[in-house]
């Protein structure tokens, strides 16, 4: 029983991880389609992701505000 508490915990903890990601590269795409285009033609994707971060740094900044 304790095993699919777990297994079940952590599905929703990835799932979790995975909408927010999926949420911040959707509002990339919107915000700032360049960095996205670009990262697309060279295949870097360290400047993705550092969008990525500084897009979920800055969501969590503004959510802390209103807390």
């Amino acid at each position: 029983m304790r095993s699919s508490r777990l297994s079940v915990s952590l599905s929703a903890g990835v799932a979790a991880v995975a909408a927010v990601f999926a949420a911040a590269l959707i509002w990339l795409l919107l915000s700032d389609p360049v960095t996205v285009a670009d990262a697309v033609e060279t295949g870097e994707i360290a400047p993705l992701f550092a969008e990525i971060a500084a897009v979920i740094y800055q969501a969590l900044l503004t959510l802390l505000d209103y807390l």
